[in-house]
């Protein structure tokens, strides 16, 4: 429960604390967003790295020599915890949005952050939304923002198995002509939602798979591109659960 208690306490004294900053990154976003989107990522990484260390978590990356030195491209990684997004922004070399769920654009001051590091908001239940979303996620691939996703569209609870991966999810790698990165994160749930309300020390894993180029694939393979990537990805999730 301590350990709750402290990255509870961290967070919520991180956002109030935060007000200032935030005012001075619209200020600097008004005159150099490239800045703004640097500096925004660097705090957030900070704020992440001492929340990982108060969880007493301990993580092993492994493949981010895979990570593409220039370009932007899309993130595709399975969904164990509300940490995913925690360990995996810190490995991240370059500005990153994550898609997000609608819901949270609710919530003061976490949201203006997640704005921040340019994070896309998707309505579930609104497919018309989704795909503007989509068009959105693009459009910041192509300006030099790369995005990471979730395809399961939930987070996973089976041991063994990913769930299925929504296709229409990755069109913006298609749509973009940009490369995809798997991302697989084995074990992350053991910090928290296995236990919950409870933060307990665990050893996560994170792979960052080879690249996959939609462009280069046949017409086929594109159209189920979500079930070629997820397969990917398992086999590395496979490969490490026994490592655990």
């Amino acid at each position: 429960m301590i350990r709750f208690l402290c990255v509870s306490a961290f967070v919520i004294l991180f956002l109030v604390f935060s007000i200032p900053l935030l005012i001075i990154e619209e200020v600097i976003g008004k005159f150099n967003p490239d800045l703004k989107s640097r500096s925004s990522q660097a705090i957030i990484k900070w704020a992440f790295g001492v929340c990982v260390l108060l969880s007493g978590a301990r993580v092993d990356f492994t493949g981010t020599e895979n990570i593409p030195k220039e370009g932007a491209f899309l993130y595709v990684s399975n969904h164990r915890s509300y940490f995913d997004i925690v360990l995996t922004y810190l490995r991240f070399p370059r500005p990153t949005g994550y898609v997000a769920k609608l819901e949270m654009i609710k919530y003061p001051l976490l949201s203006n952050w997640m704005k921040n590091i340019h994070c896309l908001f998707l309505d579930r239940k609104n497919i018309k939304e989704g795909m503007k979303m989509i068009s959105e996620g693009t459009e910041k691939i192509r300006s030099g923002i790369s995005v990471c996703i979730f395809p399961e569209g939930t987070r996973g609870s089976h041991p063994d198995e990913l769930l299925p991966f929504h296709e229409g999810s990755l069109r913006m790698a298609i749509k973009a002509k940009c490369p995809i990165v798997p991302i697989c994160i084995c074990n992350s749930s053991a910090i928290w939602e296995d236990h919950l309300p409870f933060i307990r020390k665990a050893h996560v894993i994170i792979e960052f798979g080879t690249p996959i180029y939609p462009d280069t694939l046949s017409k086929e393979d594109r159209k189920f591109l979500g079930a070629r990537v997820r397969e990917h990805i398992q086999e590395m999730y496979q490969k490490n659960r026994a490592l655990i």
